[in-house]
């Protein structure tokens, strides 16, 4: 079974008893938190590590987060590594912010744009989103320069490429089929 399969097999059930103990809202800080550590090499390399016993990354887990975050997400974790599972915690933690965005009617989405987003600019890439999605927009944005001009919106598995750079793109394969 795929690491994302059995991540979600985990996140699905701790929303649903965070919901039960009414800490959402502290169980998805946590899980955020947990993400921001995770982009550690060193931390993701521990908790993947075959070498470092699963006991002991579950020690190491305590150490670091206990006092930190909730009572549930510590037994959660514990949970985990008494299974030997501790290498999807990470993405465990992704998928439950997935699940928590799903029930509370988010949609988050992605845009690259060649310049900062002013915020009449961000305001109408969230109604965008709202109209395509029927979804409360969570944007993040980007600046890449490369892009020219124009704006790439990303959600879920859907790409609009609206930049300079797309359209070139797209002329130059045009071109490359008619000279064939």
């Amino acid at each position: 079974m795929s690491e994302s399969r059995i991540a979600k097999r985990y996140a699905r059930p701790l929303l649903d008893l965070a919901e039960e103990q009414q800490a959402v809202e502290t169980i998805k800080s946590d899980m955020e938190q947990f993400l921001l550590i995770c982009k550690g090499r060193d931390f993701l390399n521990m908790l993947k590590s075959p070498v470092i016993p699963h006991l002991k990354k579950g020690e190491i887990l305590k150490k670091i987060f206990e006092g930190k975050l909730s009572t549930l997400t510590m037994a959660m974790f514990g949970l985990i590594v008494r299974k030997n599972r501790e290498k999807i915690l990470p993405g465990i933690a992704a998928e439950f912010i997935n699940a928590y965005n799903e029930k509370m009617g988010f949609q988050r989405a992605h845009v690259t744009t060649a310049v900062s987003l002013d915020t009449p600019l961000k305001e109408s890439l969230e109604r965008m989103v709202m109209e395509i999605s029927g979804k409360k927009p969570l944007l993040a944005d980007k600046v890449d320069e490369g892009i020219i001009g124009g704006y790439i919106l990303t959600m879920d598995d859907r790409q609009i490429d609206q930049s300079v750079k797309g359209a070139l793109n797209k002329l130059k394969l045009k071109f490359d089929q008619e000279s064939k």
